[in-house]
């Protein structure tokens, strides 16, 4: 059996190639993959919709502490309404809604 400088025999050095090309076709068929339109499109898809969720997350939270807050402006600790703040703010409203609802009677004369 012939052996090269490294005391190789040719079957192991035979072997070692085969081994070597099996994991070159693997590790091209991992790149193919990794490069594969659908494969892109599968992970900016993913990272899109983390995104949108994360800062949909954000919106909710904000939106519940002006929602606490305002609350808070009309009740108090124990949940009783405060009339002295839900009155003038019911006023203002009714007021609003009239100068909007005669502001369209007057466009349509």
């Amino acid at each position: 059996m012939a052996r090269d400088d490294a005391g190789r025999t040719t079957a192991e050095i035979e072997a070692n190639i085969v081994r070597t090309r099996t994991q070159l076709a693997d590790t091209l068929d991992e790149l193919a993959m990794r490069v594969h339109p659908s494969t892109v499109a599968a992970q900016l898809r993913a990272k899109v919709l983390a995104t949108v969720e994360q800062k949909v997350g954000r919106v909710y939270v904000a939106a519940s502490r002006g929602v606490e807050q305002l609350r808070a402006e009309f009740v108090d600790e124990s949940g009783a309404p405060r009339a002295e703040r839900i009155v003038p703010a019911a006023l203002v409203g009714a007021g609003v809604v009239l100068l909007v609802a005669s502001a369209r009677k007057r466009r349509r004369k």
